[in-house]
């Protein structure tokens, strides 16, 4: 009966922590598999949390808490955003090493939207986090495209390390947002997940700021969610799908008067690739990385060909851009949590342009188009020539036909010719002979 006991405290001690989603039925007959009631322990119907760590978690030390790379200044992260600017992290170029930078610096609180994550360096830094003392909640989504065992592992790892989870709700399709709150005073916004494959093989952006009314939007969001309540939008620049990030992505798009320059895997919303089709007839010069479901001659697209392409973002004439998980379909516009800010900070919009050129350029799009435009070019410029030395040589085809046409009108007669309708037949037949003439001109070169 003793171990029964131990094993029901823990059991309960775990499922408190957890913030256990699930019907009362089921707690029941958790509880009264080990010989307990409900009522003897704890009331798990709803959501309850149990602050503190269980004595059987794994405690980390400061000592296990991974190195930052030499190259990223934490304290100038910092110092950034708190005199009122943006850091634009850009990957892979910036790596893991600003966000291990942002969980170090934690003082009270870490809160974390998961929706893949391996890298062990952060589970680790996290949970190093806990063991000095700062309350880190994550929240986990409940679902992933084939990941859904590695979630479920990574909630379990989370809970013996003293930190609190929560799962979404399953009312959406995915909960794909990204984002990490520290102390309730630094936003750390992201286009990738924590996994390698995003941060180190493939383009990204994310955007640390401590705007207060960014902040304040993202605390909200992430509290409604880790409650299962409905998110109210505050601002039109935290842009949450599918609350407002259709009306603001539209309206954003809408506003272009020059450029717009686009990041996104497969465009395929009908009302947004209206939009676009719209301003690049209005003379916006629109470029896409990636790829767009309708074919249009005014849009210049093209995939991203130095690496993998995950970031979705756009940016509007060199001084406004959009930078989020969102990309421009339906159901991440309507019927997933998509997370994104829009911003007008100078510098950070001058750093993803720059990178948007630099990508721009390494597909070859210009360089393609203006080989295209020199190759048609060509057959123009000798056919000119052609047809120069082919008017050199005129005067004895002249004479030529001068000869044949007197001969063809005796035979005709004076009555034909009177008529007209020598005139007409030799002139039909004699453009006739130099269209066929050309033909097997153009053949004879093309088989040379």
């Amino acid at each position: 009966m003793d171990v029964a006991i131990q094993n029901a405290k823990l059991c309960v001690g775990v499922m408190a922590r957890y913030r256990w989603h699930v019907h009362h039925r089921l707690s029941v007959a958790i509880l009264g598999v080990l010989g307990l009631s409900l009522r003897a322990t704890v009331t798990i119907f709803g959501q309850v949390t149990a602050p503190g760590r269980s004595g059987t978690s794994v405690i980390w030390s400061e000592k296990s808490t991974p190195a930052i790379r030499p190259d990223v200044s934490l304290n100038g992260l910092l110092r950034a955003c708190s005199e009122g600017r943006m850091k634009l992290l850009v990957q892979p170029n910036d790596g893991i090493a600003p966000i291990l930078a942002g969980i170090k610096s934690a003082k009270k609180c870490i809160d974390i939207l998961i929706f893949r994550m391996d890298w062990k360096e952060l589970e680790a830094a996290l949970t190093a986090a806990a063991s000095r003392g700062v309350v880190v909640r994550a929240l986990v989504a409940h679902t992933n495209r084939g990941g859904d065992a590695k979630l479920r592992g990574l909630e379990t790892r989370f809970l013996a390390a003293g930190i609190t989870v929560a799962r979404t709700a399953d009312d959406l399709i995915r909960y794909h947002g990204k984002m990490m709150l520290i102390d309730r005073k630094t936003l750390f916004l992201l286009s990738f997940n924590y996994v390698h494959l995003d941060i180190d093989h493939s383009r990204g952006f994310g955007i640390v700021t401590r705007t207060a009314a960014l902040v304040h939007e993202a605390e909200k969001l992430f509290e409604a969610d880790l409650n299962r309540k409905a998110y109210i939008a505050g601002t039109s620049s935290f842009v949450v799908s599918p609350v407002n990030a259709r009306k603001q992505i539209a309206a954003f798009i809408g506003k272009a008067r020059k450029q717009l320059w686009i990041y996104d895997p497969k465009i395929n919303d009908p009302e947004i690739m209206h939009l676009i089709e719209d301003r690049a007839k209005h003379g916006v010069e629109v470029r896409i990385i990636g790829s767009i479901a309708a074919h249009s001659s005014n849009v210049a697209v093209s995939p991203l060909s130095v690496m993998r392409l995950h970031t979705r973002t756009i940016i509007r004439d060199g001084s406004h851009a959009f930078v989020g998980s969102q990309s421009l379909r339906p159901a991440e516009l309507d019927q997933r949590r998509e997370i994104g800010l829009i911003i007008n900070d100078e510098k950070t919009v001058k750093a993803l342009s720059s990178v948007f050129s630099k990508d721009w350029l390494a597909t070859g799009y210009d360089e393609a188009k203006d080989a295209v435009v020199a190759q048609t070019a060509v057959p123009d410029a000798l056919a000119i020539a052609a047809t120069k030395a082919l008017v050199k040589q005129m005067p004895p085809l002249r004479v030529t036909l001068k000869s044949a046409i007197r001969q063809a009108a005796k035979r005709a007669g004076k009555d034909a010719v009177a008529n007209g309708e020598l005139k007409s037949t030799l002139k039909f037949a004699v453009k006739q002979a130099v269209r066929e003439v050309v033909k097997e001109l153009v053949r004879d070169v093309e088989t040379a």
